[in-house]
């Protein structure tokens, strides 16, 4: 199963990050946890999951990981803290092993940011959520639905 996605990892909150882009989360996260490939996240122990997003096509998750490379480290954190405040990793997540996962806020943190300079917009200036929107059905199902495709589970086959 590939489904494309964007992703940030962490040495350790508010530490050294990483972005990329993958059509195989799992794989990639398990490639960077165990250092099986030699690289920046293997130099500075980057083997913390803490945000991912999952996009229709390859080349759209190529375009935000274009961006959010941009964006300075504020702005990382804040997406990060969105959904993820506690900076936990989310492999347990993606592999099935935690199907209890809450997101904790809904705002406007899954679309592209606005394109008001270079750095690929600040997502500071996006619509915070209000109150109470801790427990999102809707959100909780798409990020159901994304587990469930991320372990193979979705009868549709692969994307191209």
């Amino acid at each position: 199963m590939k489904t494309p996605a964007v992703y940030l990892m962490a040495s350790q909150r508010n530490g050294t990050l990483y972005v990329g882009v993958t059509s195989d989360l799992i794989k990639r996260d398990w490639q960077h946890r165990t250092h099986a490939v030699a690289g920046f996240t293997e130099k500075y122990n980057v083997t913390l999951l803490v945000w991912f997003e999952q996009h229709e096509t390859m080349e759209s998750a190529i375009a935000r990981e274009k961006a959010i490379k941009k964006w300075n480290r504020a702005w990382k954190f804040n997406l990060i803290e969105q959904t993820n405040p506690n900076w936990l990793d989310l492999w347990p997540v993606i592999t099935g092993e935690q199907a209890d996962f809450r997101v904790p806020d809904i705002g406007e943190h899954s679309s592209a940011p606005s394109r008001h300079s270079r750095v690929g917009g600040n997502p500071a200036k996006q619509t915070a959520p209000q109150s109470g929107q801790n427990d999102c059905p809707a959100a909780q199902e798409s990020l159901n639905s994304l587990d469930s495709r991320l372990r193979g589970n979705d009868e549709a086959g692969e994307i191209a």
